[in-house]
């Protein structure tokens, strides 16, 4: 389906159809393992010619969906896992080995912070987190030791916009490997894998999935990577169970329609929020993407703000450490996905009282922005 557009890609993605061949929707393969009929059908798994032998290691749910990604990324193989950190640590897993390093950008997500710098030197593995900003700042941080830059295609919380093209160039210079978290953008707005990064990776739990019901992980990339990431995903149990990616893969089917529409509506909240006397400032990218800049809204509020009776006002908007699902969202960073990092990490990328991530969602953005308006009126003091 490689000449068709993205929203019939993501529609008519299928499994292995001589499975069930007359099933319109994939059923859920609900079961631990796979039976065999004798000692020679046995025998034929190990010799790759029959695919299913226990979940842990395959199965036809997870297949579908990390087919779905991968093709969405135009990427020849993906993976599923139990959840967006245990892809991105599988990822690095698959280039990096004890002794090795790998150079990190300092603005990406909290839990991701966290698993680079405090988790990766348990497996001997040294980390430098420098501003991606600044691609001499990275190149100067590479030594002869360094495998692999990791970054997020839109930062988490605010939104910067990586140079995938110099970070390519920069790499391939260097001879490392690139890894990109492109759950804000999902493969609707941007694909990594075509502009030359090795592994793509995504928090399905976000915009794949789309309605807050699940927790997986999808990452995709070359053939070789993606065998070497999926060995660990097997060997540690990081499998992706079946109904999860039946629940993902459902959700998946609306993603052009949600990111269309909570794009739109995040611009128009974005638009509204920046001329507002108590927001200090309003992080929204520019130029994404030809089909919009994304549903996170990131905003600092000024000091006449009572943070708490902000939170306490805003009625049908919810109050969530995650994001991306249908209805609109407010999390709070210093307290919930930066919560982990000291006071001077926080500081150095921007993180303070008054900034809050908005998650837009596919209510009517007229709605979403009073109900904020309103949320700010009742907090000022």
């Amino acid at each position: 389906m490689t000449n068709t557009s993205f929203d019939t890609k993501i529609v008519h993605h299928k499994a292995d159809q001589s499975l069930v061949p007359n099933s319109k929707s994939t059923p859920i393969y609900q079961t631990s393992a796979f039976t065999f009929k004798d000692l020679d059908h046995l025998e034929s798994y190990y010799e790759g010619n029959s695919p299913y032998l226990y979940t842990r290691e395959r199965n036809p749910n997870t297949d579908e969906l990390a087919g779905t990604v991968a093709e969405l990324e135009e990427a020849p193989a993906g993976v599923a896992s139990s959840s967006g950190m245990s892809a991105i640590l599988a990822g690095i897993l698959a280039v990096a080995k004890p002794g090795d390093h790998i150079v990190a950008a300092e603005d990406v997500y909290g839990g991701s912070h966290k698993l680079i710098t405090k988790e990766l030197p348990t497996f001997g593995i040294d980390v430098t987190m420098v501003s991606f900003s600044n691609l001499e700042e990275v190149s100067e941080a590479i030594t002869d030791k360094t495998k692999l830059l990791y970054t997020e295609s839109i930062s988490n919380p605010f939104l910067r916009v990586e140079d995938l093209g110099g970070l390519v160039a920069l790499a391939r210079k260097k001879n490392v490997k690139t890894m990109v978290d492109n759950t804000f953008a999902t493969p609707y707005l941007l694909q990594p894998y075509t502009r030359g990064v090795d592994l793509v990776v995504h928090s399905g739990t976000k915009y794949i999935g789309g309605h807050s019901d699940v927790t997986c992980g999808v990452l995709v990339g070359s053939e070789e990577l993606v065998q070497a990431a999926t060995q660990k995903i097997v060997t540690f149990g990081a499998n992706l169970s079946p109904f999860e990616a039946w629940l993902t893969q459902r959700g998946a089917k609306t993603l052009g329609l949600r990111m269309k529409k909570q794009s739109y509506n995040a611009k128009q909240v974005a638009k509204v929020l920046d001329e507002h006397d108590a927001v200090r400032t309003v992080y929204y990218p520019e130029k994404v993407s030809e089909r919009g800049n994304g549903a996170i809204v990131t905003i600092e509020l000024n000091d006449s703000i009572d943070i708490e009776a902000f939170f306490r006002s805003l009625g049908w908007v919810k109050i969530a450490p995650t994001l991306a699902g249908v209805e609109t969202t407010v999390s709070y960073p210093v307290r919930t996905s930066h919560r982990a990092l000291s006071d001077e990490e926080r500081e150095k990328i921007g993180i303070n009282d008054y900034v809050i991530r908005l998650s837009i969602g596919i209510e009517d953005h007229e709605d979403i922005i009073e109900q904020l308006k309103k949320a700010i009126a009742d907090s000022k003091s």
